[in-house]
């Protein structure tokens, strides 16, 4: 059965990418659109199995490493600044703005801040492969979207292990701090001393693709390490791939990897995020919806895009980096789910949020595709 799946799902994203393209606008597009067309919602062709997540999982995880090998390094350095101010600027709007909407729908005044965290929640996994076809990834406005990711998940998981903890959750606030410092910290000590030598040792193995089977390796342990130690796996996957592009194998693995990523792997992740997407119920609280997306949309796009102006961009870039962090993706329905079994949120919201995330994760490749559009026609009309 995952066989015939994996055909429908190959065939049908790589045609509604090409088709996408073909209206301007980026091809992650047509692949979440064909998965939602393939899903239980439209066709039913395929349902959101274990097999499907796994392969989903494995593909974004492939996307942050490839994003991580692309990064330049010094380039990441100077953008701390203007990563600072979008990262935060993108978490105090959505997270007050999120409180007073929460307030005002008679939520307690835990789930009220509980909802402005899930709403302050950012994955650039959809925005790094719509960077990547507008050729922005490896620009200012690229690696400054990426730090400020980085940023935002710190961030929000502090918050939200502080608000479980005064829910009653079994969270320490101290021991999630340290847990995430601590892995940031071998993670780049690592990437210092150990994961060159770890390449420069193991890819002289007599056994195939040494190289690129070890690069993976360690992908695969800094995505597990992170998720381990309460840090997205893929700001893991990120960091893994910084460490391995400042070895001699970058490009060795960058090309390899990339193969195999975008042959299967990530076109079945982004057919997933359409394929789960649950639209049952969705007239219901059709009016919430709609205005929690409107709430989730804005308070990102000005909050983030406030940030980068304040760090020194010009508006048009810095509304296509605040459009870039306006989905929430998978971090966010983390965070969801982590509030079910301590009543931060309750079941009927949590299915109203599953919705949301879904329409900030379609919205976002149009929206980067405008503003960073709209930017490159202002620098040609000025030439």
């Amino acid at each position: 059965m995952i066989i015939f799946q994996l055909l429908l799902i190959l065939a049908a994203a790589k045609l509604a990418g090409s088709i996408s393209l073909r209206f301007g606008q980026p091809s992650v597009l047509g692949e979440i659109i064909a998965g939602v067309a393939l899903g239980p919602s439209v066709l039913g062709l395929i349902d959101a199995t274990d097999t499907l997540s796994a392969f989903s999982t494995i593909g974004v995880i492939l996307l942050m490493f490839i994003a991580g090998l692309e990064t330049d390094l010094s380039e990441f350095k100077r953008s701390g600044k203007s990563s600072a101010y979008v990262g935060f600027g993108g978490i105090v709007l959505p997270l007050f703005l999120g409180y007073l909407a929460g307030d005002l729908m008679g939520l307690s005044n835990l789930q009220a801040w509980f909802l402005g965290v899930i709403l302050s929640a950012t994955s650039v996994s959809i925005s790094v492969q719509a960077l990547k076809e507008m050729n922005q990834l490896k620009t200012p406005a690229g690696t400054t979207i990426l730090g400020a990711a980085v940023i935002d998940d710190i961030v929000v998981m502090v918050i939200l292990a502080f608000l479980m903890s005064l829910a009653g959750g079994d969270v320490s606030l101290t021991a999630l701090v340290i847990k995430k410092v601590l892995f940031f910290v071998i993670a780049i000590l690592a990437a210092w001393k150990v994961v060159p030598w770890i390449m420069n040792k193991l890819a002289k193995l007599p056994v195939s693709e040494a190289v690129i089977s070890f690069a993976l390796i360690i992908c695969f342990a800094y995505a597990f390490a992170a998720e381990y130690t309460g840090v997205a796996n893929i700001i893991g996957a990120y960091a893994a791939g910084i460490a391995v592009g400042l070895t001699k194998f970058k490009h060795e693995v960058f090309e390899k990897v990339e193969t195999i990523s975008y042959a299967i792997f990530v076109p079945v992740f982004f057919a997933y995020i359409g394929i789960s997407a649950a639209f049952t119920g969705i007239f219901d609280n059709m009016g919430l919806i709609l205005l929690l997306s409107i709430l989730a949309i804005l308070t990102k796009l000005i909050g983030a895009g406030a940030g980068a102006k304040l760090s020194g961009f010009g508006w048009k870039p810095a509304l296509g980096i605040g459009s870039a962090m306006v989905s929430r993706g998978e971090v966010a329905l983390i965070a969801a789910s982590m509030g079910l079994p301590s009543g931060l949120v309750t079941q009927d919201l949590y299915s109203t949020i599953l919705i949301v995330v879904i329409i900030t994760t379609i919205v976002t490749p149009p929206m980067m595709n405008y503003f960073f559009k709209a930017q490159q026609a202002s620098l040609e009309t000025e030439k």
